[in-house]
């Protein structure tokens, strides 16, 4: 890279003393052991001054290519392509191309060392993506005035686990749209103007985003990304999403992001058989491919590659200041034979199904990511029994903060959709998670994936004419509201749409006309706030000490009755809950203490589209035994119903 007078040129002068500073002997070691968590930083992308040339600095790893070329508009897509020179012997391609700034597209040309392959990929490390179906990379800076510094100083005081915690679950795409303008979806910043509003009216502490990472096909949702450090065209500029974001946190909202470490698609301009070689997956398809997606799993044993995954987690951290991560498809992680059949896949070196790399690669992220950001969360959705996933890494755990509880999902739904009249015959369905409630730190789900592919949306599950599917779904609610673990709602279901989601198309909105769905949206608004407001509801989320069954036994009534507590031992709160058609007059349960017990919530009440039927605001408790305890109270169950109290 010398001029004709075989010295170093002033142009390459200047990339040396700046590539001192961009790509040290360090980040190359870092990097290659597998540590390096802000590659971001110095791979992809680079605008910059070297000398007097404005231009960019392209950095890419591709150990078995031949020749690595920066191709785009300003070289008419490689009629005389820009070459990038080794780094040493790092496997990274380097090289500063004056002329090329913020919103140029580019690929990189990657001629195989050991084939005639040659491909034109996009970025690994590009900010930012062309609107799909394109696939070039774009040249971007991030640069952003935040105005959240009140959040995040307060997010990192907190102990999220200790904390309410209630998540809206969003897909950008779907949940509002322009009818005026062809039922064009919402861009970041439209978004911004409505979301954050909504969701603190109605209560919710959070929002948590179907991947916003770039995906090539919208069907997928964002689970097939392309783009780890790219937030999708689809809606705006990387600082468009960041607007969105600062704007929640204004509003007393967090952030969290789903992301997909588990699996990618098999696009050719993306990370499969990037340099003619299975770089960034397994080349074994045992290992290497995944049957239920066909899709290519990350080879995690591989330095680069863990170090590739971890800045992509920091990156969302950190640049787009998210307050957590739900991790995807965990259980797809840890079992080499997930979803495959004897003989096709290959054991650990132990001989076991378990894929010791996955494992320490969970366990490297979350160690850091808990370490460097402070009340941030981290979420599993791993639908098998695996142990510990929320228990930390020094006692065997895989680190994380919370673990979807699946099971509780599947038996509600399953349990709840049955005719009231059988329900007594499976009155375990309701009650078996709490053999194992307090085994991890689960959050419960509603999610997305219950309302899809022919399931129906949850008001379609559940029995019965339209009155009792709304109680119903209001029972629910509130089941889910009033039992131990953090809750997540799908977008929609706090006001009981008919269909199931549909990805192309808008929320019902106009629904909120009816007094149902409109009675259903107040009274998840109202769960929200009385979650908030009631340290019982949430403080002792995961101990055995917040939770005491009254009587789980009343399968003949189909009924249910149970206190929550704080860990100040305070006035608990009473939850009984009437999953039949038939009210309970005169239902005599135990209680621990004397006086009058409020009526704190009755989703039978008008307001919510129920019957009217309750306690009048409360009951006095009297000195008569029962259930074990030296009091009672003599309670009204309304039907389809569940009623809240607290000692006055």
């Amino acid at each position: 890279m010398a001029d004709e007078t075989g010295t170093d040129s002033p142009e390459q002068g200047a990339l040396a003393a700046y590539r001192a500073s961009l790509l040290t002997e360090k980040d190359v070691y870092l990097f290659n052991e597998g540590n390096h968590y802000r590659l971001y930083e110095h791979l992809g992308a680079h605008a910059m001054t070297l000398g007097e040339s404005r231009g960019t600095y392209f950095a890419v790893w591709a150990p078995n290519a031949e020749r690595v070329q920066v191709i785009g508009d300003f070289n008419r897509w490689g009629e005389n392509p820009h070459d990038l020179y080794p780094h040493g012997v790092s496997g990274i391609w380097e090289g500063f191309i004056p002329g090329i700034g913020n919103g140029d597209l580019y690929k990189y040309r990657i001629d195989s060392r050991d084939s005639d392959y040659r491909v034109d990929k996009a970025d690994p490390f590009a900010f930012q993506q062309e609107k799909p179906p394109r696939t070039g990379s774009v040249v971007w800076d991030l640069w952003y005035e935040w105005g959240d510094r009140e959040w995040l100083n307060r997010r990192r005081a907190t102990n999220p686990l200790k904390d309410p915690l209630s998540v809206y679950e969003v897909h950008l795409g779907s949940w509002r749209r322009v009818p005026e303008e062809g039922h064009r979806r919402l861009t970041y910043r439209e978004m911004a103007e409505q979301l954050p509003a909504y969701v603190q009216e109605m209560g919710f502490t959070h929002v948590e985003f179907l991947p916003i990472m770039e995906h090539p096909f919208y069907g997928s949702w964002g689970y097939q990304c392309t783009g780890y450090f790219a937030a999708s065209s689809r809606y705006g500029s990387p600082q468009d999403l960041m607007f969105l974001i600062d704007r929640l946190h204004q509003h007393g909202i967090g952030v969290i992001l789903d992301w997909v470490p588990s699996h990618f698609p098999t696009d050719e301009h993306g990370l499969a058989y990037f340099d003619g070689t299975h770089l960034f997956e397994h080349a074994d398809r045992r290992q290497g491919h995944h049957p239920d997606w066909d899709s290519f799993i990350f080879n995690y044993g591989r330095h680069e590659v863990r170090s590739f995954l971890m800045s992509s987690a920091m990156f969302w951290l950190d640049v787009f200041h998210a307050d957590g991560l739900r991790v995807d498809a965990v259980a797809s992680m840890l079992y080499l034979d997930y979803s495959r059949s004897e003989g096709q896949w290959v054991p650990n070196r132990f001989g076991g199904r378990e894929n010791l790399e996955a494992i320490a690669f969970l366990r490297q992220f979350n160690e850091f990511v808990h370490r460097e950001f402070p009340g941030i969360l981290s979420v599993a959705e791993e639908s098998t029994d695996w142990p510990m996933v929320s228990r930390p890494t020094y006692v065997g755990g895989l680190g994380f903060g919370l673990k979807w509880d699946m099971g509780w999902m599947h038996d509600t739904l399953q349990y709840m959709s049955r005719d009231p009249y059988f329900r007594k015959y499976h009155h375990n369905q309701l009650t078996f998670r709490l053999l194992y409630a307090f085994n991890e730190n689960f959050m419960l789900p509603l999610s997305h994936d219950e309302v899809v592919h022919g399931k129906g949306s949850l008001l379609g599950k559940m029995p019965g004419d339209e009155w009792r599917k709304f109680a119903n779904l209001r029972l629910l609610l509130g089941y889910q509201y009033t039992q131990p673990g953090k809750k997540l709602l799908f977008m929609g279901a706090e006001f009981g749409p008919w269909r199931e989601w549909n990805h192309d198309e808008s929320l019902d909105w106009d629904l909120l006309q009816y007094p149902l769905p409109a009675g259903l949206q107040q009274w998840v608004k109202a769960l929200n706030r009385l979650y908030r407001e009631e340290a019982a509801l949430h403080v002792q989320d995961f101990s055995f000490k917040g939770f005491e069954w009254i009587d789980c036994n009343d399968s003949d009534n189909s009924a249910l009755t149970f206190l929550r507590q704080d860990d100040e031992e305070r006035a608990p709160v009473l939850v009984a809950a009437n999953f039949t058609p038939v009210p309970r007059q005169h239902y005599r349960i135990g209680v621990p203490r004397g006086g009058y017990w409020r009526e704190l919530l009755n989703s039978d009440a008008r307001e919510y589209g129920g019957s009217g039927l309750g306690n009048l605001g409360g009951v006095e408790a009297v000195a008569d035994p029962f259930h074990g305890r030296p009091c009672s109270l003599d309670l009204t169950l309304p039907p389809l119903a569940i009623v809240i109290l607290k000692p006055a």
